[in-house]
């Protein structure tokens, strides 16, 4: 995973001492590093990092009430929220669901660009292009249509992966993400026609009607809590025929939840309801998991689905 986010206070003898208090927590002395960081707060009261790492460990420590205080004034310290304090929030009932802050998503894969691919597919196992691939040519196979595709939008394209998996079956790729690191890294690969810095919903806007036969999401749904903007869109910028492909995490359950990995899982029958919601037709579904976690297969779904 990437690097710690740390926002300075702007106060040196407050980073220091927010220092010191990371090394504690690392080594497990919270209440030691806890003193820390309440004594860097009382010099820099909007001290943004100081304040998270604080709700972090009250929660260890069992402090519920205290965590979510500090988590709050977080958020408050930088309106941003790029450490992810609501999120935090939201696993412990303090917040609704909700769609996570684009600048916690943005400084999230910025820092996690340049071990991107490595940490995702040989530590993690990653395999959701490969899954979307097969998942794609089964439903041609299906129809007797062939798996060409003149213009396919990746979104959430991170460095690439998908458009290499599908680049002997697709004319034309464009690639959106809001990681303006990510974005160089795939136009690094050449696969893209056209990559733009954008939150995929938004990118999809830009797009014209019926300007794309194929759309991916190899791994962007599980940062989106509600389906229905993105899927919605991608009904207008779909041509007639024209194929979505995208992995979700899943559960046992209804609806949707954030997961302690702070990454949402949508239950088969909301992912069902929300496609018929937006007019697309359902073409495959299956449970197949496209990451591991703690060296264990994390629950998912592979989804392919037609405008019709």
């Amino acid at each position: 995973m990437p690097t710690r986010l740390f926002l300075s206070s702007g106060d040196l003898i407050a980073d220091r001492r927010f220092d010191f208090a990371r090394d504690l927590q690392l080594k497990g002395d919270l209440a030691a590093a806890a003193d820390l960081l309440l004594q860097a707060i009382e010099l820099a009261p909007g001290f943004a990092s100081a304040w998270f790492t604080l709700g972090e460990i009250r929660e260890r420590l069992g402090e519920r009430d205290a965590a979510i205080a500090a988590f709050r004034k977080a958020g408050i310290a930088d309106p941003d929220d790029r450490h992810g304090a609501r999120l935090r929030l939201m696993l412990l009932g303090a917040e609704r669901l909700s769609d996570m802050p684009p600048a916690y998503v943005r400084a999230l894969f910025d820092q996690y660009a340049p071990k991107f691919e490595t940490a995702l597919v040989d530590d993690l196992r990653y395999r959701g292009p490969a899954l979307l691939f097969k998942a794609v040519l089964s439903v041609r196979a299906a129809i007797r249509k062939p798996a060409f595709f003149k213009r396919a939008i990746d979104l959430g394209c991170g460095t690439g992966l998908a458009a290499t998996a599908f680049a002997g079956e697709v004319d034309e790729f464009i690639g959106v993400d809001l990681s303006p690191r990510m974005i160089e890294r795939a136009r690094a690969g050449g696969l893209y026609a056209e990559l733009e810095v954008i939150e995929m919903v938004q990118g999809l806007r830009g797009r014209g009607d019926a300007s794309a036969d194929l759309i991916l999401a190899a791994v962007a749904m599980v940062y989106l809590a509600d389906l229905a903007p993105v899927l919605g869109e991608t009904r207008r910028v779909l041509t007639a025929g024209g194929l979505v492909a995208f992995t979700v995490e899943t559960h046992d359950g209804e609806g949707v939840i954030l997961g302690e990995g702070l990454r949402y899982a949508h239950a088969a029958s909301y992912v069902r309801s929300r496609l018929a919601a937006a007019g697309l037709a359902l073409a495959l579904l299956e449970d197949l998991s496209a990451r591991n976690e703690d060296n264990a297969p994390v629950p998912g779904l592979v989804v392919v689905a037609e405008k019709t």
